[in-house]
């Protein structure tokens, strides 16, 4: 693959070899927080960051080393969310009438969690007074279409030479998440449509394995990413990995605790032996870097 020149909004990490069948994706690790959207908010910068799986581009991103790509946005999701359709629009938030073409009616819309949140993660509102749909327009022109571009050639490229592959959706998830505070990862496979269950079971047996405890779809069987690109019966597997952010990082301070270099090692043995599994279902990439 060739090497790409970072865009201000996200950035492909690539591998010195591409030899893994499998492309990971930091789409909710963003913390570029943009003037105007500082400018807008009614909320303080350390409130915005509710809605970011920090450090997850950190904790993954040793898959390059193992001879995986990793996309990772650098624009937060609480500005634009690439992880949902290109047009999850909530009418309440804009000064004029959006167009028919756009999905208002979505539970994610409803939620206030659509293309451009209404809210964070704790259900404060984001914006002073209503948006301009011009403005939304261009974040969806501007970031949310090249970022997706640049996740489906990855994708393409690895099933134009491999003929099946792994889309390894990484993010976090908050303590409270869970009705059960003892769950430290979730896995989503869109109860199966989006990801072989040889794969995910592998994955969650590997995860178990040290010491976690892992649940598969609930509550979070996985977003547009997974559903968008998942399509196992083509040899497109798409999953979906949460992981629990008292695992790693103090919560309220937004800051990694003692453990994150022990916890970032854990998945770097995790995603080595995953990604070996994967390879011997396929032929190997025999791709370098330029």
């Amino acid at each position: 693959m060739t090497k790409s020149v970072p865009d201000p909004y996200f950035e492909i990490l690539a591998p010195a070899a591409w030899t893994a069948p499998a492309v990971f994706n930091s789409a909710h690790s963003g913390k570029r927080y943009p003037a105007e959207l500082l400018r807008m908010t009614r909320l303080s910068a350390e409130t915005l960051r509710k809605s970011e799986d920090c450090f997850i581009d950190e904790l993954f991103m040793a898959c390059t080393g193992l001879g995986a790509p990793m996309l990772c946005a650098h624009v937060p999701r609480g500005y634009i969310d690439l992880n949902r359709e290109a047009y999850e629009f909530d009418p309440r938030m804009f000064s004029a009438e959006l167009p028919g073409f756009m999905n208002t009616g979505s539970p994610r819309v409803a939620g206030g969690l659509g293309t451009i949140p209404r809210i964070v993660a704790e259900g404060e509102e984001i914006y002073r007074e209503r948006l301009s749909l011009n403005d939304a327009l261009q974040r969806v022109e501007k970031i949310y279409r090249p970022y997706h571009r640049a996740l489906k050639a990855l994708i393409d490229e690895v099933m134009n030479s491999v003929g099946q592959m792994l889309l390894l959706d990484c993010h976090s998830m908050p303590t409270s998440a869970t009705s059960q505070s003892s769950i430290d990862v979730v896995t989503g496979d869109r109860y199966g449509a989006s990801c072989r269950e040889e794969i995910t079971a592998c994955l969650e047996d590997l995860l178990r394995a040290e010491g976690l405890r892992v649940v598969r779809n609930k509550p979070y069987a996985g977003g547009f990413i997974t559903q968008n690109y998942g399509a196992p019966n083509l040899g497109r597997n798409a999953l979906q990995i949460e992981i629990c952010r008292g695992l790693y990082m103090d919560e309220a301070r937004f800051e990694k605790t003692k453990d994150f270099e022990s916890v970032r090692a854990m998945l770097r043995h995790v995603m080595k032996t995953l990604l070996e599994s994967l390879t011997q279902l396929a032929t190997p990439l025999k791709y370098a870097a330029e």
